[in-house]
């Protein structure tokens, strides 16, 4: 059926410049959700990664498999008489504007139900634009920028932790760190990319040092393009934190640490804002020059002592990934889009509304995911109020649970090895 918009809201929607694009049928033989991700470029691998979790999500979804998440016993989408799942995917390159076109094309062409992704905040946020101006949902699993859900918006809704949240998991992880080892942490130096990512990243780092009572040696931005980072480690060399805190995509991750090293700078303690410091590429290349460094994650593989849902789904996603592991973007990826699809199924119809509304009503428990959350419920802004992060640490090669301490796997090595350490680990 139809969506039918009022004469009144109509004005309303053209005066502000929107288009409402309606989309399918109550009973569609197929559900067509748009996926964007970086396929190309710096990151490729985290954008394959992802796209293997979804396809393993609408595997999961189409067939009838008897696992506990969202959708898995029955085929297709029950309230839509068994519709499958058919996926438009598209690679943004991790740039703001291919983003935006392709989130264009997919409603306008493709007419896909609702769009999902994209990995960069930045990227996010101009793809979201779109979907909020034509009136079609968008579900972000991973994209990290406290602003995204700041904007007002009716369209869009995000699963993962923000970097605010994630943050204030830092700061509380240094405060219960000191208290257990009877050390002091005064300063902290931030290096951030200067995207919409790393720049709301560090902001919220900058605010809650100050009003935690920590001096910020250095605030260092930097070009996400860079190909030097020699003045960024002086400058943090010569300040000298008790913490080092970054916000760096994979390639700038991997300059920072091999300039640290050339020129002899041993952070004592490292917590950096996931991004390319949890990317598997990170350890395959890096190897024992990774070692001590912490990373906020919503998810470590370790985690499946307690989750016994992460085996399964890994074996499941192996057959897309090529052998590969689930690690913390694939499955942020896989849980967004069983959210996603959860509420399609539950609003019973392709029609956009219906999904919007349905997305407002999420209520998914913490039994049937995947990560350490507390489940999967939005607020007034479409943010998740029910998902939290842990930090994990590199030792021996692997990241391995150091907080909340309740749930770690390892001790914190602190502080963490001296280049000169880790040349003896090789």
């Amino acid at each position: 059926m139809t969506r039918r918009i009022s004469t009144t809201l109509t004005a309303a929607v053209l005066a502000l410049g929107l288009t409402p694009v309606v989309q399918g049928t109550a009973q569609a033989a197929e559900v067509v959700i748009g996926v964007l991700y970086p396929l190309t470029g710096p990151v490729a691998q985290v954008g394959i990664d992802a796209v293997a979790a979804v396809k393993t999500a609408v595997d999961i979804i189409n067939e009838d498999v008897n696992l506990n998440v969202p959708l898995g016993p029955g085929k297709g989408l029950t309230n839509l008489g068994g519709a499958k799942i058919r996926l438009v995917i598209a690679d943004h390159g991790g740039k703001p504007d291919v983003g935006q076109a392709e989130a264009e094309r997919m409603i306008t062409q493709e007419k896909v139900h609702a769009l999902f992704g994209a990995y960069y905040s930045s990227v996010t946020k101009t793809a979201s634009q779109v979907a909020e101006r034509y009136q079609i949902p968008y579900l972000n699993a991973e994209s990290t920028s406290p602003g995204l859900s700041k904007r007002g918006f009716k369209w869009f809704f995000r699963t993962t932790p923000h970097d605010g949240e994630f943050t204030k998991l830092m700061y509380e992880f240094m405060k219960d760190f000191q208290k257990k080892k009877g050390i002091k942490l005064n300063t902290v130096a931030i290096l951030h990319e200067d995207s919409e990512w790393g720049t709301g990243s560090g902001k919220v780092q900058q605010s809650m040092a100050d009003s935690g009572g920590y001096k910020v040696v250095e605030n260092i931005a930097y070009k996400k393009t860079t190909t030097s980072m020699t003045s960024e480690v002086q400058r943090l060399k010569a300040a000298s934190p008790d913490v080092f805190l970054p916000s760096s995509y994979t390639s700038d991750a991997m300059l920072f640490l091999r300039t640290a090293k050339e020129l002899d700078y041993n952070p004592k303690l490292v917590i950096a804002q996931n991004a390319g410091y949890t990317d598997p590429t990170f350890l395959k290349q890096l190897g024992a020059d990774a070692e001590g460094a912490i990373t906020r994650n919503p998810y470590n593989d370790d985690l499946a002592k307690t989750i016994p849902l992460i085996s399964k789904v890994n074996a499941r996603f192996k057959k897309y990934s090529k052998g590969r592991d689930l690690s913390d973007v694939p499955v942020r990826a896989f849980t967004g889009f069983l959210a996603l699809a959860d509420a399609i199924n539950r609003a019973g119809s392709t029609d956009p509304e219906k999904i919007r509304k349905a997305l407002v009503a999420t209520d998914i428990p913490p039994e049937k995911l995947i990560v350490p959350w507390r489940g999967i419920k939005f607020g007034s802004d479409g943010h998740n109020l029910l998902s939290r992060g842990i930090l994990q640490q590199v030792q021996n090669g692997k990241y391995c649970t150091i907080y909340p301490f309740e749930v770690a796997s390892c001790d914190v090595v602190y502080p963490m090895p001296t280049w000169k350490e880790k040349a003896a680990m090789k």
